[in-house]
């Protein structure tokens, strides 16, 4: 799931959702899990709120018979009237003890026995005051996610049996002329039916929309609205990735669940996907290539068509099977279609991001929500425990044991467990499976593998390794000779014991590593080769630190030592490159540049850093207009704050010295002027009046709290990002409460009513 996502995700749990209950099935007493949502939704652009009338089938899943029913959801949701098989319900509605949510407990007229279903209807209104990226609505959109509980189900998300996902239909009554987008099939303009088990969701707006052909029939690109031929051209490469991918796992599992695939551009919300729906940030799209994130979250969401859709995943450690199986496949899916090399480099992502939190992780099979670790833990450590079984038992033994998993649990209402799938991984795979799974999944990690310094025995070398954790382990070890042979041999270390690497050369060697393939997972991977390198346990920021001090040489030293060790780590070779551009190693850095942009599935981090490089180089060649474009290139790929912040102002100086700035709007500039006034005015109702409802509100406040005495804004450079949005970089000089400030924004406007609006702050670096 994508960093914003899971951020969102994460903070909203945080703010104390407790614990659900034991799984029902396990009681004596009524347990309800949802079958079926039928929900019509009237979302007018003019009110800061939806009304929504939710039908639920509800199946008693306890062993005890049902005298109420209780449904969640946010908050926020004002309740209007409940109902059940049609007749008036009395309900009541409390707020859970530690959370954003309530608790609506309704009246059943007669009792449901264990196995039977009943017909809840819930009519509510759901306001909005702040737009976010799990619920707004403006003139310009509406977009309301799982995560915000916009919708009741018996289930929230952090129950030990997962969030209820089932069939839906909904329909999204919204603006006239808006596009509707949820998954499942569009039966009308308004209406979609799912069949695969999902949340609802939905998103209105305006997109242009390029419907995928032959070997992509059945996948879409919902593009920004007013695309050009470069994002037309983009959407069909992601597109057919997409279908790549689908491809590629019905090849492994099966028939294809029956629903389409849509790629849809956002602005908030991003890395979300649900049954074939994937929300992509919008500059995915204006990339020059298919970029890592992106295409790890579209094989990823194809993935999870089969696991999750097709097939309901429940029951506690779930997210092990939808998230860690999902990416374990996805490295699958990159080794066939872009190579080996691709996948080991997206593996490597994994892993560092996983040793961030080795340490503090709670055991996979128990893990919800709730922990801190969750998402970076099921979905990271859970791919590398489903690539050691895929190991231990041979892939194709894995992978058959799976479909029949995954078949078996499509026709089972209970779905496809942890729980099954150990037990039938373990009988067909054995002790050592067994041991695996025990491991990995019911305990933290506790594994460590060391290796020693080698010396010579006689005819051959010897290194001493060693295992810290509590299974055993069987490993490859690999030597390098001092003539650049390179020699694998098999090693089993007991639990908590020592062993022996032995290679039979008389070549002198110079460097062993323990398990290079880097299947287990392990608290500290920094200890795996000798000669170690006298890096701290971060050698990134540690280079990246010797750069802001301007110690380039070191940043460099340490920057090319990583990537000894990991050679398409791709933010060490961007740190190289920018250390060789900052001691005016100009064709080596440009070298290191370039490489970057030659990778299969480069990261937007490196497509931005690498042309901001480049752009830099054109510069000091006195080719300030391929500066410009190289700049452009690099705020079009979206990077992270930094290196978006230094494209726009160096993109605004090359367009400067090359006399290609293009032509600013001058209905933009008379809106900023008109802002400027009313934010000196201080008047709250004047300052709302010129923002998108829901946009802003800290920012209104401050402003009002404030009241400043100087405000003005210099409108330097303006930018069409769609048919109804500019971004606008400009320079401020503002006085507030006696401090003068100076410095640079971008503004994005948007059009709504016929006029401007202010809809986001970007970037602000008044100081």
């Amino acid at each position: 799931m994508n960093k914003l996502y899971s951020f969102l995700l994460l903070c909203l749990l945080a703010l104390g959702f407790g614990p659900a209950p034991a799984l029902a099935q396990d009681e004596a007493r009524a347990a309800w899990q949802v079958t079926r949502f039928d929900i019509t939704v009237s979302a007018p652009p003019t009110d800061r709120a939806i009304s929504a009338r939710a039908l639920i089938r509800a199946r008693n899943v306890g062993r005890g018979a049902g005298q109420t029913i209780s449904l969640r959801l946010s908050i926020k949701a004002e309740i209007k009237a409940a109902s059940v098989n049609d007749a008036t319900a009395t309900f009541r509605s409390a707020n859970e003890s530690r959370g954003n949510l309530q608790r609506v407990t309704i009246n059943l007229p007669t009792s449901v026995a264990p196995g039977a279903v009943a017909n809840i209807a819930l009519d509510y209104r759901f306001p909005v005051e702040a737009n976010g990226g799990l619920a707004s609505i403006s003139p310009n959109g509406t977009q309301f996610l799982p995560v915000s509980l916009w919708y009741p189900a018996a289930n929230a998300l952090f129950a030990l049996r997962g969030a209820d996902t089932a069939p839906y239909r909904l329909t999204v009554n919204g603006a006239p002329g808006e596009l509707i987008v949820s998954s499942g099939k569009a039966t009308s303009a308004t209406t979609f039916e799912q069949t695969l088990n999902a949340q609802p969701f939905f998103l209105a707006g305006a997109w242009d929309l390029s419907e995928g052909t032959g070997a992509a029939a059945g996948v879409s690109a919902w593009m920004p609205k007013g695309a050009g031929a470069d994002e037309r051209k983009q959407a069909d490469a992601l597109m057919a990735l997409a279908a790549a991918a689908r491809s590629y796992y019905a090849g492994l599992f099966g028939t294809t669940p029956d629903s389409p695939i849509r790629l849809v551009a956002v602005d908030r919300g991003a890395g979300f996907s649900e049954a074939g729906t994937v929300l992509l940030d919008s500059a995915a799209f204006r990339r020059g290539k298919v970029d890592s994130t992106s295409a790890l979250q579209i094989a990823e969401a194809v993935a999870r068509l089969w696991i999750g859709g097709a097939t309901a995943v429940r029951g506690e450690g779930s997210g092990v099977l939808r998230e860690g199986l999902s990416r374990y496949l996805a490295a699958l899916f990159f080794e066939k279609q872009y190579g080996a090399e691709t996948a080991d480099a997206e593996r490597m992502r994994e892993r560092i991001a996983y040793t961030a939190i080795a340490k503090r992780e709670s055991p996979l099979a128990l893990a919800t929500p709730l922990d801190d670790t969750y998402y970076t833990s099921v979905t990271n450590k859970g791919a590398m425990i489903w690539r050691l079984v895929d190991r231990a038992m041979g892939r194709d033994a894995f992978i058959t044991q799976l479909r029949a998993a995954l078949q078996a649990g499509a026709s089972d209402e209970g779905g496809l467990t942890l729980a099954s799938m150990r037990a039938a991984l373990a009988q067909q795979g054995g002790a050592g499976v067994k041991a695996i799974l025990d491991q990995g999944l019911d305990q933290p990690t506790d594994i460590d593998l060391l290796v020693g310094l080698p010396q010579q025995r006689g005819g051959q070398w010897v290194s001493a390794i060693r295992n810290t954790g509590s299974i055993d382990v069987t490993v490859k070890v690999l030597a390098t000779t001092d003539r650049g042979e390179r020699l694998l041999t098999d090693a089993t270390i007991p639990a908590r014991d020592f062993g022996e690497a032995v290679f039979k050369t008389a070549s002198r060697i110079v460097r062993v590593e323990i398990d290079p393939d880097k299947l287990y997972p392990q608290l500290d991977y920094a200890n795996d080769i000798v000669p170690r390198k006298e890096l701290s346990e971060n050698a990134l920021a540690e280079a990246s630190l010797a750069f802001v001090r301007q110690e380039y040489a070191r940043s460099e030293s340490i920057a090319r030592e990583l990537l000894s060790a990991a050679p398409r780590m791709q933010e060490a070779r961007i740190l190289l490159a920018r250390s060789l551009l900052a001691q005016n190693k100009i064709d080596d850095a440009e070298k290191e540049f370039r490489a970057v942009l030659d990778e299969s599935l480069p990261t937007p981090f490196a497509l931005a850093w690498a042309n901001i490089g480049l752009g830099e180089i054109a510069t000091r060649r006195g080719q300030p207009q391929d500066a410009a474009r190289r700049y452009n290139d690099a705020v079009r790929a979206g990077g992270e704050y930094a290196s978006t912040l230094a494209a726009r102002l160096a993109r605004i100086k090359a367009e400067a010295a090359a006399k290609s700035a293009p032509p600013m709007d001058d209905s933009v500039q008379k809106f900023i002027a008109q802002l400027d006034q009313v934010i000196r005015s201080g008047r709250k109702a004047d300052i709302e009046a010129q923002i998108v409802p829901g946009e802003l509100v800290s920012f209104v406040k401050g402003i009002v709290s404030s009241q400043p005495e100087i405000w003005q804004t210099t409108v330097v450079r303006t930018e069409q990002l769609d048919a109804n949005r500019v971004a606008v970089d400009v320079t401020l000089n503002v006085k507030e409460l006696g401090q003068e400030q100076s410095g640079t924004a971008v503004f994005v406007l948007t059009r709504a009513g016929g006029s401007w609006k202010l809809a986001d702050i970007q970037f602000f670096e008044v100081r």
